[in-house]
């Protein structure tokens, strides 16, 4: 792995984006390793990873020169080959980092020419797509995308095939059920524990509400039970998620604006609205020119989309959530709940 990026360090000559996630400290020390090697300055950027790596700065657990560490905000004072900025999005999360980096819509971090991004984690199955138009929106945008088809740049946690039937044997297990990954993952390695001498009755593949009963006589499967997400309101145990009453609160303190917006399937024309609806927000009889403001801002907004953000509607959501988030902020210091709804037609 280090290797990996000390030969991308050798030849990139300008800025360089490390995508990875916040938890693996391991690779954020690699990663600050080679740039000290190769005299750059580090940058973390995004919550999670800033905090990660403070606390395991003062535990210990992550050692860097003193200066090494730049503040985000001094980004645009470094030498473009000085440059190294640490940050999550390798999954293609629509508001990570790395996301908004790759649409344009940073604060403090625009992709010029002569950027390299390394995507320095594996494609977790089902995030092909959303990770694939991240690689896109960069490359258009002048950046040399490096992630794991076209290059050693990162090396899985997860055991190969070859080691898991080394525990297998090892272990020599009476009874044996996987536990990670898909149901296509969970029958792959089902197959593997009966290529390494464990019965077929004896291996059990199960999905979720299952129940795999063991007792002094064996284990085998009894039944179902119910499973997934359970939703309690009023005075019941467990009462409700602290997400549902950020939501809550938030719609009681600033209301909510919804953006209403038809988009021709074939030809990515704009062919309805956008029609705002708000609710607890300003009443829309009274206040009609605030109405018509934001329906303005919207349809500018729109318009001057580009082509490759005007083809994912993930994208123009969150464009508009982002432009009319600023615009309330800044003019009228509210934050209601904005819903941007694009529909195909």
């Amino acid at each position: 792995m280090r290797r990996a990026f000390e030969d991308i360090f050798s030849k990139a000559k300008g800025r360089i984006i490390i995508a990875t996630f916040a938890s693996n400290i391991h690779r954020i020390q690699q990663a600050i390793d080679v740039a000290v090697q190769y005299g750059r300055r580090v940058i973390m950027c995004g919550k999670s990873i800033v905090s990660n790596s403070q606390i395991a700065l003062d535990l210990g657990y992550l050692k860097m020169p003193e200066k090494t560490w730049v503040r985000l905000e001094n980004l645009k004072d470094l030498p473009d080959n000085e440059a190294v900025i640490i940050t999550t999005g390798s999954q293609g999360e629509p508001m990570s980092v790395l996301s908004r980096i790759a649409i344009g819509e940073h604060k403090h971090i625009k992709i010029k020419e002569g950027d390299t991004v390394i995507l320095s984690a594996k494609i977790i199955p089902g995030n092909e797509r959303s990770i694939g138009r991240i690689i896109n929106h960069l490359m258009r945008r002048g950046a040399d995308v490096i992630y794991e088809k076209v290059s050693e740049i990162h090396v899985s946690g997860h055991a190969s095939k070859e080691e898991l039937k080394l525990m297998m044997n090892i272990v020599r297990p009476r009874y044996f059920m996987p536990i990670h990954g898909e149901y296509r993952h969970l029958k792959y390695h089902a197959k593997l524990a009966e290529k390494s001498g464990i019965p077929a009755e004896n291996v059990f593949i199960m999905e979720d509400g299952g129940v795999l009963e063991i007792t002094g006589e064996g284990a085998s499967k009894n039944g179902k039970v119910t499973s997934g997400r359970v939703f309690i309101d009023g005075k019941d145990i467990g009462g409700v998620e602290d997400i549902v009453l950020r939501d809550r609160k938030r719609l009681a303190h600033d209301g909510i604006v919804i953006v209403l917006v038809g988009i021709e399937k074939l030809t990515k024309k704009i062919v309805s609205g956008p029609d705002i609806i708000s609710r607890g927000f300003v009443f829309e009889d009274v206040s009609q020119d605030i109405i018509n403001e934001v329906r303005d801002l919207m349809t500018n907004t729109l318009a001057n989309l580009e082509d490759d953000i005007i083809a994912d509607i993930s994208l123009i959501q969150a464009k508009l959530r982002s432009t009319l988030k600023k615009y309330l902020r800044n003019t009228m210091d509210r934050k209601p709940m904005i819903m941007p709804i694009v529909m195909e037609v």
